[in-house]
């Protein structure tokens, strides 16, 4: 029994997400996954939640400040955008 305990209780790091509180304690945003573009390093194909809310997996541009979502519709990142977390955190703006 004890055995069993100490197998459930081990987090696999590979299911860890990264998370920021933004306004405060309001908002949090999590990266769920993430992979960088190998031809374009600068681009991040990323699964995130906002609040809790998980988000269909998006591609964000740090070169171009923008994401494509996936019906291919490209919108700039807005003030608090997980994309602005995406591209801080990971350092690559492209520039």
């Amino acid at each position: 029994m004890l055995l069993l305990i100490l197998l459930l209780s081990i987090v696999d790091p590979a299911f860890a997400s990264v998370c920021r509180n933004y306004d405060g304690l309001r908002h949090q945003i999590c990266i769920l996954s993430i992979n960088r573009s190998a031809k374009n390093y600068w681009e991040y194909r990323a699964a995130v939640s906002v609040d809790g809310v998980k988000r269909p997996v998006e591609v964000y541009n740090c070169r171009q400040r923008a994401k494509v979502q996936e019906d291919g519709t490209v919108l700039p990142f807005q003030q608090k955008d997980p994309g602005e977390m995406i591209c801080s955190f990971f350092n690559s703006s492209g520039r």
